[in-house]
């Protein structure tokens, strides 16, 4: 079983960074797809960026390339997605997500494990 804790999310302007955390516990040994998707107001749920442990290969949306970063601290088992130069179409609850496959590919029904969400709003 494995538990994922969000944190870092908050109001921001447009053209702001901000800086998420989720921190996993429970069964975190082996290699698997850790990412970050994203539901704004009244939309579905989808892909952010994402990261395989196994060889720390990264995925991006492409609404976020290049201004978004994913990255991990192995020995925390926290997971992180720097944001800078956010746009109101940003402002959306951020979930923690691992166990997948593909990581390139982002189809919710298929991620084992959710966090609880963080709430990021970018105002114009």
């Amino acid at each position: 079983q494995v538990r994922l804790r969000e944190s870092g999310g908050g109001p921001v302007q447009a053209g702001g960074s901000l800086k998420l955390s989720c921190v996993a516990t429970g069964n975190t040994d082996g290699r698997y797809c850790m990412g970050w998707f994203r539901q704004p107001p009244g939309k579905g749920r989808e892909g952010v960026a994402s990261i395989y442990t196994g060889d720390a290969t990264t995925y991006y949306a492409d609404s976020v390339k290049g201004r978004f970063t994913i990255s991990r601290d192995k020995a925390k088992n926290t997971l992180f997605l720097l944001m800078n130069n956010l746009k109101p179409e940003d402002t959306a609850m951020y979930y923690c997500a691992q166990d997948w496959a593909g990581c390139g590919s982002y189809y919710p029904d298929e991620v084992g494990y959710w966090g609880q969400g963080t709430q990021v709003t970018v105002s114009s």
